[in-house]
């Protein structure tokens, strides 16, 4: 226990000093398909965690369990950079109802006497503070812990989203007036432009329902990016899709015709729901290739080029799992979304912090257990998942190349920029796979001091980047994977399918690489060979987790 609390300590001390430098080089603009800080062109990538202020309370969750800035100071020593806040829309705009609503008054009109309590004792200064003012309370606790702020709107009418038919979900909804909405824009984007941890202003989160269509679309996101990026020209403007924010697929043939000077990022979100039970049942592999390919063709292709479009940066504004560990289908997506945000080095925020809800579903109180913080909001839920196996895709893996004139210059922007290099992701341990320091075996390390990896993929050998001739080699069954330089043979020859990475064996068989019962986090567990498990089989109950490997590109 000593031990990990110790490598515990330099983690987050590291992860807040990153934040804080990040926070301090702002504001953020686009280059391409990566957010950079708009003075220097460096990269600043988002890794986020995403806080509820949109439910009937129309309070940030948790102001009753811990101090406000003990929960801003969390979120820096837990390794994110930034928060996507939620916000109704009517807290807003409707004046006679929220201009003059206490913190206590709130709650005390759904009945939640412990929470005001819980408020008196730990935010005593909030108590009587308007609603607003005690969000702004909350984004200002942000900016003193070094943490980036994204303002979501996440409905107009305060209440848990989303529902298809809950009036919230598509312009002309019973709550979603265009115009007020538009109102709302432009009245948070001018209560929060003096600030700069504010980098950016998601338009409206899930678009959804029987009203949706592509046509109301165009017409009405791009009326709110010029509200938003006209009142407060310094914030990226976020826009997300339809359908539960999962399709933006209609941009490959119509892009938006303008990226607000350099401001516009798109968002979308990526959940086990509605694919459950074929996670469940079906082979892994293949639901997580299935899986992969539809959000590459409705989102993802966003940060690569096309002909007549741009590339832009593609914001996972939502993604999560119960983290109790006890949901199959969560378990096995998390894995793959892992690897897929790790090869695109996508910017993302998790659901969510809140360890609890002032009040969902009528239950005071209510548990979250897609929550970082468990039910006192004090500690991590499951510190492996999100100090381990979160750990790769916090790093930065891809900066912008440097343009022609940065080259002459040789200025500070392009400095972290290197040829491009490969390494072995393993997801499921949040490790990746690096020479041992005899250079006999391979074995799995923290990625940011993994050893770089060649494959052609196609029967090819695996190549050890800057060794001389190292390539790896099966021996046996169970065995430990050797360093050789005969590289030309069938041992050393392997192919990639679905994250699985098998050469044939004695006896036909298929062999993987298998991290084997690695917990996150460990390091030095030596990587093997055994048979591949749901590979060229037409049903599967086995979990293949541990032999799945994801190469990834970066060069810095």
């Amino acid at each position: 226990m000593s031990t990990h609390t110790s490598s515990v300590v330099t983690i987050l001390a590291l992860a807040l000093l990153l934040s804080l430098h990040q926070c301090s080089s702002l504001p953020l603009s686009t280059n391409g398909r990566f957010i950079v800080d708009a003075a220097s062109g460096q990269r600043v990538k988002l890794h986020c965690v995403n806080w509820p202020a949109h439910m009937e309370a129309v309070l940030p969750e948790g102001l009753s369990e811990r101090p406000v800035a003990e929960i801003a100071s969390n979120v820096a020593s837990l390794g994110f950079n930034c928060v996507r806040l939620t916000y109704a829309t009517f807290t807003w705009t409707e004046d006679d109802k929220y201009a003059n609503l206490t913190v206590e008054g709130s709650l005390k009109s759904l009945g939640l006497m412990d929470a005001v309590e819980g408020v008196r004792h730990n935010n005593p200064s909030l108590m009587g503070l308007t609603v607003r003012d005690a969000y702004e309370k909350v984004v200002d606790a942000l900016g003193d812990a070094g943490v980036m702020v994204v303002l979501d709107n996440h409905v107009s009418f305060p209440m848990w989203c989303c529902a298809v038919n809950d009036g919230n979900g598509f312009f002309g909804d019973k709550y979603f007036d265009p115009q007020v909405w538009m109102n709302g824009l432009h009245n948070v984007a001018e209560r929060f432009k003096g600030k700069s941890q504010v980098v950016g202003m998601s338009m409206r989160n899930e678009l959804r329902g029987p009203h949706q269509n592509v046509t109301a679309w165009y017409n009405y996101v791009q009326q709110g990016a010029a509200t938003i990026h006209t009142t407060n020209p310094n914030v990226l403007v976020i826009i997300s899709g339809l359908k539960f924010d999962t399709d933006l697929s209609f941009l490959e043939s119509k892009p938006l015709p303008s990226h607000f000077d350099n401001k516009l990022v798109h968002e979308a979100h990526w959940y086990s729901f509605g694919k459950a039970h074929q996670w469940e049942t079906q082979k892994p592999g293949d639901v997580c290739a299935n899986d992969t390919n539809a959000f590459d063709q409705k989102a993802g292709f966003l940060v690569r080029p096309s002909v007549g479009r741009e590339s832009v940066p593609l914001f996972v504004s939502e993604f999560g799992v119960d983290q109790r560990g006890v949901n199959m289908a969560d378990n096995r997506y998390l894995s793959c979304l892992l690897a897929y945000v790790a090869e695109n080095d996508l910017d993302w925020a998790l659901w969510a912090l809140q360890g609890s809800y002032y009040i969902r579903d009528g239950k005071p109180g209510n548990e979250e257990t897609y929550g970082v913080l468990d039910a006192t909001w004090a500690r991590p839920r499951n510190p492996p998942l999100i100090l381990d196996r979160l750990r790769l895709i916090k790093q930065t893996l891809q900066v912008p190349p440097p343009s022609p004139v940065a080259l002459r210059h040789r200025g500070n922007h392009h400095k972290n920029y290197k040829k491009e290099s490969h390494i072995m992701y393993h997801p499921l341990s949040g490790m990746c796979v690096s020479a041992d320091e005899g250079r006999q075996n391979v074995v799995l390390s923290d990625c940011s001091k993994s050893s770089r990896w060649y494959h052609r993929r196609g029967g090819h050998a695996i190549m050890l980047s800057g060794a001389d001739h190292l390539c790896m080699r099966f021996v046996g069954e169970g065995k430990p994977v050797t360093l050789s330089t005969k590289c030309d043979d069938q041992l050393s020859s392997w192919w990639s399918v679905a994250m699985f990475q098998f050469g044939n064996g004695s006896q036909g068989k298929r062999m993987c690489l298998d991290g084997g019962n690695s917990q996150p986090g460990s390091t030095g567990v030596v990587v093997a060979t055994t048979e591949c498990d749901c590979l060229g089989t037409e049903t599967c109950q086995e979990n293949p987790q541990t032999q799945w490997f994801s190469f990834v590109t970066t060069n810095v």
